[in-house]
């Protein structure tokens, strides 16, 4: 009786390579502020779609070098400048992967402040702390040495990029490209064919761990498809 000959996985070569890139946040600060709840509230409703996306996406990438707090600056200065935990808990509960637009995600918030003003109309005159600015950057796209034309190129870039490239494809990419996903799985599904993997790389929780737990997930996930 002859040893069955192991065959391994044949993997398609990716139709075009991935191109690492890096982002560089320019950030200003926009003409809309808030000294009490009531403001934050006219504030949501007008400032710039940038605006929403700084202080949600953006500031995950910041909060993803500590591993407590909440993941926006609303939840933020609800609960240290405004002390309504209550609040901050509601509006941190905001996943922004399930948002695909800027538009959505601005409501949601909306929606939060204007019902718990409703239900606590004695609070959303009361002064702050601190005043809240609304930010918002504009943004500049740059290379990065890393290329890769074979999935164990892609498997080593996401290695060695920095982590500000890893925030780049991997988290601000989802309202960029306005889908429920992210570069790295847009290529995997598109370019080399693996859709299982890409949506494994979908279900990485960007809320519970570091950018570094990120980029660890995502490379076992990667290699696994090379084995």
């Amino acid at each position: 009786m002859t040893n069955a000959t192991v065959v391994p996985t044949i993997q398609r070569a990716p139709a075009k390579p991935f191109f690492f890139h890096t982002s560089a946040h320019l950030l200003r600060i926009t003409r809309l502020k808030a000294n009490t709840l009531g403001e934050l509230l006219d504030a949501l409703r007008q400032c710039p779609d940038d605006a929403i996306f700084e202080h949600t996406f953006r500031t995950l990438q910041e909060h993803h070098f500590i591993r407590e707090g909440f993941s926006n600056d609303f939840a933020h200065w609800a609960l240290s400048d405004c002390n309504e935990p209550s609040l901050a808990e509601r509006l941190a509960s905001v996943d922004v992967r399930a948002f695909t637009s800027v538009s959505e995600l601005r409501e949601r918030f909306v929606q939060i402040v204007d019902s718990y003003l409703q239900r606590n109309p004695g609070v959303g005159s009361r002064m702050a702390q601190e005043t809240f600015y609304f930010c918002a950057a504009d943004i500049v796209i740059l290379p990065t040495s890393f290329v890769a034309s074979t999935m164990h190129e892609f498997a080593e870039g996401v290695r060695r990029v920095s982590l500000h490239s890893i925030h780049h494809h991997f988290i601000e990419a989802r309202l960029r490209i306005k889908l429920m996903s992210n570069d790295f799985s847009q290529w995997l599904h598109e370019d080399v064919g693996l859709t299982e993997t890409a949506r494994a790389l979908n279900r990485i929780d960007i809320y519970t761990g570091t950018l570094e737990d990120v980029r660890g997930q995502i490379v076992r996930i990667v290699e696994r498809a090379l084995i």
